[in-house]
């Protein structure tokens, strides 16, 4: 007799939680450091293999399975192409873009037993470009966007977060190729109002936002972001004319000075022994931290560079590394600091600096114009220089916008006050222009048979990050709230005294039946157990619909119903279980 399972499922098998593996913890492990890792680990969603690598249960399996259904559905929409591409690629094709060497320590690098040299995918632009250089020669095969579903590898210093800032994780990546401009826009656009409706149909609260283009390149992109209070990312919203961008990319308008010179003080110095940070400084001196100048010294494609900052705000690199259109921007080394500024390490202040060091560029945020009788470093060791003026003493060759957004600021494009919200990033999508497919020779033909490189666009959605930000948005101190698009079941049936009353197997297994058949998938917790642990596992779950039969709503010819969003429960008739599972359907 064959061994081999049936394809055919078995008439009368329920999804039942007794044969069902969703191992369920009281408790999340200690290493769990943000609410939606402790409660996929506690809801049995996943479990920690090591440092940033997770397995995902059946659970967790079915909401990851949910949202690549519905990723897949809205790219097919688009008019975008499925294909599978490897996880192992080749230095070679690395090579040709310098991201070999320029992605860092994050790429992942191997040998095979032939010594050649391989990466694990953290992404995919290299191979998909040359994929289209080898099938794409003219201009008619234009425009194409191609996209999969597949796992990535950043080997991430410091991975945290759970699923949200894994080593390997699940990704959906798609680039178009485009003959023209006109036509890179048009894709551009389809994404992004694809990536719309996605969100929208997983239930999100969401908000795109002009973002950094980061290692990917190119010169535009927006981020797609879960509003949640925990979010790991700050927008900036302007309530006035819409425009919304993560805190790293918005556009802060200059402020207005009034200052008078007639204020300005001789500089004098200080001593400030073992103040190393702005607040000890500040605290040391009695003054606020908006008084003291930051000097940061970085060095853009191998050159140095000085930018200035007030003292309580940070310095927006993406923000400079745009400003001096570098490739590559990093804080200097503590030999270049000193060569460049002739003092020690924290030490260095702006005044006097082009008189020491003529050739240095000094670029300064907008806010230092403002500071009167400023505190910056004295250029020699524990020492600084208080009634610092920036108009009077500092020789600086450009004020612009150099500081992350924080509160208090104002919108570029139209002056409003911004508004400052929390999200996690779900997707983003890029223009890319020809930056890769310049550097790997990625051609076609056009009308006048010219070669030119593709116009390119690249769009990413985190399939796993979605998992996880939709319990950052959706729970309360229970457990998971599931939106309904991407729970992993619609209903939670929990029959009490399953195996000892024949009236409530029979009630449950009706009502579950009638359930399935109107298409709502059912998880039956049939087990014998207490009823709150069989509550408490319910709500940990977090499915959207519970139902309870039991002895005593049996009894009463009656079946006990809670949205999993709502306080409180209300009894439903059995007779009128036809009606119910219909309304529960729309």
């Amino acid at each position: 007799m064959s061994r081999r399972a049936s394809a055919v499922p078995l008439k009368g098998m329920k999804m039942k939680l007794s044969n069902y593996y969703v191992p369920t913890l009281k408790e999340a492990p200690k290493d769990a450091d943000n609410l939606s890792a402790k409660l996929m680990i506690r809801a049995g969603l996943i479990r920690k293999l090591g440092s940033g690598l997770y397995e995902w249960l059946p659970l967790g399996l079915k909401v990851l399975k949910k949202v690549e259904n519905i990723v897949r559905e809205e790219m097919d929409r688009a008019g975008a192409c499925e294909v599978w591409l490897p996880v192992v690629q080749p230095k070679e094709l690395w090579q040709e873009t310098g991201r070999w060497e320029h992605f860092g320590d994050q790429l992942l690098k191997i040998e095979d037993r032939k010594k050649a040299e391989f990466c694990v995918s953290p992404t995919a632009e290299e191979v998909i470009t040359d994929l289209a250089r080898k099938d794409i020669s003219s201009y008619k095969q234009l425009p194409v966007c191609l996209y999969q579903f597949g796992t990535k590898f950043r080997d991430e210093i410091r991975p945290r977060f759970g699923v949200m800032r894994a080593r390997e994780f699940y990704m959906k990546d798609a680039y178009s190729f485009c003959a023209t401009d006109e036509q890179a826009t048009d894709w551009y656009q389809r994404m992004y109002d694809a990536y719309t409706r996605v969100f929208t149909r997983c239930g999100f609260k969401f908000k795109a936002v002009e973002a950094d283009t980061g290692a990917i390149g190119g010169n535009f992109s927006h981020e797609f972001m879960v509003l949640a209070d925990n979010g790991e990312d700050a927008i900036a919203d302007c309530p006035a004319c819409g425009y919304a961008a993560n805190t790293e990319k918005a556009a802060v308008k200059a402020p207005a000075f009034t200052i008078n010179e007639a204020d300005f003080k001789p500089m004098e110095k200080r001593p400030t022994p073992k103040a190393y940070t702005v607040e000890d400084v500040a605290k040391m001196l009695n003054v606020g931290t908006d008084k003291l100048i930051k000097l940061l010294v970085f060095t853009a494609d191998g050159e140095p560079v000085v930018a200035l900052v007030r003292g309580d705000h940070e310095l927006n690199e993406p923000k400079l590394r745009a400003l001096l259109k570098c490739t590559e921007l990093e804080k200097a080394s503590e030999e270049v600091y000193t060569q460049v500024t002739g003092s020690p390490v924290g030490f260095a202040g702006p005044q006097g600096l082009k008189a020491r060091n003529p050739k240095i560029k000094i670029f300064a945020d907008n806010y230092v114009k403002g500071v009167v009788n400023g505190v910056a470093g004295g250029n020699e060791t524990d020492v600084h220089v208080i009634n610092v003026n920036p108009s009077r003493d500092i020789e600086v060759d450009a004020y612009c916008d150099l500081k992350i957004a924080s509160e208090g600021d104002c919108c570029a494009k139209c002056g409003a006050k911004f508004n400052f919200t929390r999200g996690i990033e779900v997707g983003h999508i890029f223009k890319l222009g020809t930056k890769y497919s310049a550097a790997m020779k990625a051609e076609f033909l056009d009308e006048k048979q010219k070669a030119n490189p593709f116009i390119m666009g690249c769009y990413g959605i985190g399939i796993s990050r979605v998992v996880a930000a939709a319990i950052e948005q959706s729970h309360d101190d229970n457990g998971i709230i599931w939106p309904e698009p991407i729970a992993p079941f619609d209903v939670s049936l929990i029959a009490i005294d399953y195996d000892t009353n024949p009236e409530v197997k029979k009630a449950a297994d009706e009502l579950c039946a009638k359930l399935e058949a109107a298409g709502l998938s059912v998880l039956m917790d049939e087990r014998d157990e207490r009823p709150g642990v069989k509550f408490k596992d319910a709500d940990l779950m977090g499915l959207p619909h519970r139902i309870v039969i039991s002895s005593r709503t049996v009894k009463d010819g009656q079946f006990e119903y809670k949205r999993r969003a709502d306080k409180d429960a209300v009894r439903k008739d059995l007779s009128a279980a036809d009606a119910f599972v219909a309304e529960l359907k729309k």
